[in-house]
């Protein structure tokens, strides 16, 4: 049934790279079904957002006035927006024409307490990206089916706990309940904390089987830069801290699967960007309170073993 005006806003935030948003934003003015596009620029360290503006006059364009982040600027997006839909894309992905249309139909076929949608994403080689994200019982993440090909996907299996930031769809009614991307967090980590806490308010997700797009990966912070792995930890160590995993009897479990990880990243990059990143995290989180852990976003089969298994770069391949 067609409506008058989109059900849906599409947020992009950017921080340059023109290479990669110009054929982002052109994707998206292809989609079969109309959206709103709001995109917010964070300070880009070049000319980007002007570029924005004289290609894409149709969109909405906004400016940070400092670079604030990935939270930030995607929470920037979703407020200035009204529809009932979200779908936040990042600004180095190129999405099929039919991704938005997909992910409303999930939506509107969906039950009322669905209140997010994963997409399926594709590399560029063809393989698996991502779709969605799972966790275990100490609030790790993981970004399901990375490096898979895409008849092994599955949008059930291992369970779904919520959508990957790179491309990632909320009813606006859950936002609204459980509030937008803690802003504490600059970069990795915020959609698996937006994911606990819409689970801990009662909302569910579900995840799309047709690809919806590529994902390039690592544009703003590089892939597998020191920048990457020391937000990476900052995020792992904030969420440790704001859900109060080590208050709960899988401390434990949580401080030596720690341990593991930051010894092996301190010996295969000869840094401690990875431990630093999790301290300052951890810190950052002092004052945040989040409610009990809802350990049904958990997948029980991830013990810690199998945890350890998944931060392997290889593990959906060979899985």
């Amino acid at each position: 049934m067609p409506h008058d005006t989109p059900l849906i806003d599409v947020v992009v935030p950017v921080y340059g790279g023109w290479d990669h948003v110009e054929p982002c934003l052109r994707a998206l003015e292809e989609q079969t079904v109309a959206a709103n596009v709001i995109v917010v620029d964070d300070r880009s360290p070049d000319d980007t957002a002007d570029r924005i503006a004289r290609a894409f006059p149709g969109v909405t364009l906004l400016r940070n006035g400092r670079n604030r982040g990935f939270a930030h600027t995607c929470n920037r997006g979703m407020a200035h927006g009204e529809a009932p839909y979200v779908l936040l894309v990042n600004s180095d992905v190129i999405a099929e024409p039919t991704l938005v249309e997909h992910v409303l139909a999930a939506f509107e076929a969906a039950p009322p307490t669905v209140g997010s949608v994963a997409p399926l994403l594709l590399r560029p080689d063809g393989r698996v990206d991502s779709q969605g994200i799972t966790a275990d019982a100490t609030a790790a993440g993981f970004v399901r089916y990375h490096g898979a090909t895409v008849d092994r996907a599955s949008a059930t299996r291992p369970a779904l706990l919520g959508p990957y930031g790179a491309a990632a769809a909320y009813r606006r009614r859950a936002l609204g309940e459980v509030g937008l991307l803690d802003e504490g967090i600059f970069m990795y980590g915020e959609e698996l904390d937006l994911a606990f806490r819409l689970r801990a308010a009662g909302w569910d997700a579900i995840g799309l089987e047709t690809p919806g797009g590529m994902h390039i990966g690592g544009a703003s912070a590089g892939e597998g830069s020191p920048k990457q792995r020391y937000l990476a930890g900052f995020g792992r160590g904030y969420l440790l801290r704001a859900w109060g995993i080590l208050r709960t009897r899988r401390a434990a479990r949580a401080l030596a699967t720690e341990a593991i990880v930051c010894l092996r990243r301190i010996v295969l990059y000869r840094d401690v960007k990875s431990l630093t990143g999790r301290i300052a995290g951890w810190r950052a989180a002092a004052r945040e309170v989040r409610p009990q852990f809802p350990l049904s976003a958990a997948d029980a089969s991830i013990d810690m073993p199998r945890s350890l298994r998944m931060r392997s770069a290889s593990f959906w391949e060979k899985l």
